[in-house]
């Protein structure tokens, strides 16, 4: 993985409704506060909630937006099946920050697949890269005050990873939400944050 200090590619993954877009856009933000350069490019699933989307971000990369397989210092993934559906774009010394909470699609709600264990999610992602840390952000989301606040747990996690300095994060966020929700996502973040020096 590339030094803190350096470039940075991240492929940020969900579904649908999960706030994939607000992350990533959070992170552009930041890394345009700090002067680095970003690249990024998004693809949408379905339009409607539970579609898989994923974004890539390509901070102090001046070359093309899209992470190459295999060449991704970071997965964050706010959905554990989708980290495994896009673990092909970690590289051998990259980390997976993946919230363990699923959404199950409606064909596991009507019986007619089976949602893979969390075992069999990450055992695949294990063999690929450097390190694997899970959380259940959800779980975070709810006890910061807001269910929603998810992604923002996930941003908090993922700052300890990434050559951006956690005051440029916070007003990046406080500039993308609307101002009633700013302390619910603020206490999100530092319990994203808090996880993962708990975790080291």
């Amino acid at each position: 993985m590339k030094t803190k200090t350096s470039e940075c590619d991240i492929v940020v993954v969900g579904v649908g409704g999960q706030g994939v877009i607000l992350i990533s856009s959070i992170i552009g933000k930041a890394a345009l506060k700090a002067g680095l350069p970003i690249r990024s490019a998004e693809t949408h699933g379905m339009a409607q909630r539970g579609g898989s989307v994923i974004n890539h971000l390509r901070i102090g990369c001046v070359f093309g937006p899209m992470v190459p397989a295999g060449g991704a210092d970071i997965l964050l993934a706010l959905e554990p099946a989708e980290a495994l559906r896009y673990a092909h774009y970690l590289s051998k010394d990259g980390v997976a920050l993946v919230n363990t909470n699923p959404v199950l699609p409606s064909t596991v709600t009507t019986g007619q697949s089976r949602y893979p264990s969390l075992e069999e999610i990450l055992a695949p992602l294990q063999r690929i890269c450097r390190d694997v840390k899970t959380v259940d952000a959800t779980k975070l989301a709810v006890k910061a005050g807001n269910p929603q606040t998810m992604n923002v747990v996930m941003l908090g996690v993922l700052s300890k990873y990434i050559p951006l300095r956690e005051e440029m994060l916070i007003e990046s966020l406080i500039e993308s939400v609307p101002a009633k929700f700013i302390e619910v996502n603020r206490r999100a973040f530092e319990l994203g944050k808090s996880e993962m020096k708990a975790q080291t």
